[in-house]
This record gives structure tokens, C-alpha cells and sequence, in this order.
């Protein structure tokens, strides 16, 4: 597709832009981006002719965005970070001929796949490796990754999603919780401190119901909105909490943590290794996902 350079404005404007929202000033904005107030002032008046709008209202000594300046502010930042990761991305690998940017999960990321990536690497020397945290699938198009963990179901607009694992999660606590609670089964839990994850609120619900508890109470307790600080609380005695075996290696390993009761239980959804349609014969990627799925629990 060809772009019109008309439509495509200068970088310098829009940080100009930006700077100047974020101070409600011409005058600070020139002073962070070492101008002239004159010089900013003139490049905000160039960016709101090519756009046919007013993006600044002048209020006393301030100036204000007008509603069609808070409408483009977002998208502007937007485009600023985009700009500075590509950039980023680009010194990153300059030294290197192979280099994978990949997008996974916050606690997968820390917990499970950083400290196996030496492995990777290892077989792949000279490889620069991107890794960066998201929660939700996203545009392939929009954000230049390679390949995407993803837990939920194997569905993501033009991508093909490889399976890897299931999720099996048990209840863990501190030793000082579980031996002041001294639960001998499962319903014990019922009146216990329950840790949760936000984004899955009826995971003991449901452990309950399939080990002949009363979900009733199941919805008590603090809430969080990731795994790692789900652990954390655990690990501080604020709770109990069903958690992936896998993301606790170190913490059962050190004794931290302990699993209450060996009643393991399947979460509805999986991880998949997703690679966008135009990168599926990308060697690196390709071999990525053999490794990747060498390390996944059977």
C-alpha cells in the first residue's frame, strides 16, 4: 500500500505536540525539547493545518487541548512508543544477524520461559532475544513480534495458534498458614483465607465442587490481577491459593511454599504458541516452537 507523505507528519511535531499537551505550555515544552518557544509554537501551527483542526484553546497564561487535541493526544503517544520501541528494537539486534521478539504472558515469562531461554539461546548463539509481557491477544500488524504465548482458546485473527500445554493448577500456602489451619481435606478450605486470581474468579468454585466442597463461600478473600502477585501473597501467608505447579517450581523446591492437597484440577483453557501467518516459515520461529515444545510439561 502506498502511503501518502502528506497524511505522515513530522516526529518532531508530534513530540512537540505531546510535550506541549503534557505541560499546557508552549514555553516548558520548548525548554524539555531544547527549542525556542517560536520554534514549538510554529510546529504545533504547521500539525493543526495539516490536520484542519485547532488543537490548543489558549486559557489565561495556559494553553488547553481542545477536544479534538484530547482525541488525537492518545494516538499520538501511541505512535511515539511504537516509534521509540521499533528504534530500540532495531540497536538491539544491529550486532546481530538473528534476532526473535516474543510476546508473552507476564508471570509465563518470568517464572517459566526467561530462566529456560539460556537453553534457547544456547543452541542458537549470536540471537538477540525480545521479550515483552502482554495479557490479551493483540495485532499482529500493529506490534512487530514474531510469535505470541497465549492462554485461552486457539483462536487469533491472522495467526496459527500451536497447542503446548494444558494448565493444572493445586491449592499451595506458606507452611506457617497450613500449619496454624491444619486442613485435613478439602472442605476445611471453605472458612480459610482464599488468595484469587482477578481474571479467573471462580477457579475455587470450582476445585470445590469437584472435590465435594461448597462454593458457596468460594469468592471470599483478597484479589489480584497476576499470578506472580497471587504467589507472592501466598508466599507472605496472606492466603490460600490454587496455583500452576510450574509457575512455583522455586518456591516448593525451597520449601516456601507447600501444596495443601495433592487434588490437581484442570483449568478450562491452554497455552498455545502463536505465530502470525506471514512469519510461519521464519527459521527462527520454526525453531523456537521445537524447542519451546520440548520444555513444556507432558
Amino acid at each position: 500500500m502506498k502511503l501518502s507523505r502528506r497524511l505522515i507528519p513530522d516526529v518532531t511535531t508530534l513530540q512537540a505536540f505531546e510535550c506541549a499537551a503534557r505541560h499546557g505550555s508552549f514555553t516548558q515544552a520548548a525548554h524539555e525539547l531544547n527549542l525556542t518557544q517560536s520554534a514549538v509554537s510554529r510546529q504545533i501551527k504547521d500539525l493543526e493545518e495539516q490536520l484542519g483542526v485547532l488543537l490548543f484553546e489558549r486559557v489565561r497564561q495556559r494553553v488547553v487541548l481542545s477536544d479534538d487535541g484530547r482525541r488525537f493526544l492518545p494516538e499520538v503517544r501511541k505512535l511515539l512508543h511504537q516509534t521509540e520501541e521499533t528504534m530500540l528494537r532495531a540497536m538491539a539486534s544491529a550486532s546481530s544477524e538473528h534476532s526473535l521478539a516474543i510476546a508473552t504472558l507476564p508471570t509465563f515469562g518470568s517464572r517459566w520461559l526467561t530462566p529456560r531461554i539460556p537453553g534457547f539461546l544456547a543452541q542458537h548463539p549470536g540471537t538477540i532475544i525480545n521479550i515483552a509481557s502482554r495479557s490479551a491477544p493483540f495485532d499482529f500488524d500493529e506490534e512487530n513480534f514474531d510469535l505470541a504465548i497465549h492462554y485461552g482458546q486457539p483462536v487469533w485473527a491472522r495467526a496459527s495458534c500451536s497447542y503446548l500445554c494444558s494448565e493444572i493448577i493445586l491449592p499451595a500456602a506458606s507452611p506457617d498458614l497450613l500449619k496454624s489451619w491444619a486442613p485435613s481435606e478439602p472442605k476445611d478450605l471453605e472458612t480459610a483465607p482464599l488468595l484469587h486470581l482477578a481474571t479467573r474468579p471462580k477457579l475455587w468454585a470450582q476445585w470445590f465442587e469437584l472435590n465435594g466442597g461448597s462454593a458457596d463461600t468460594a469468592y471470599r478473600g483478597h484479589r489480584f490481577d497476576q499470578f506472580s502477585m497471587v504467589i507472592e501473597s501466598a508466599v507472605a501467608g496472606l492466603g490460600f491459593a490454587l496455583l500452576p505447579k510450574y509457575l512455583i517450581e522455586q518456591e516448593l523446591a525451597s520449601g516456601r511454599l507447600a501444596v495443601v492437597f495433592d487434588r490437581p484440577m484442570e483449568t478450562e483453557n491452554s497455552y498455545y504458541l502463536v505465530v502470525p501467518e506471514g512469519k510461519l516459515e521464519n527459521p527462527l520461529s520454526q525453531a523456537f516452537r521445537a524447542w519451546i515444545a520440548g520444555q513444556v510439561p507432558a
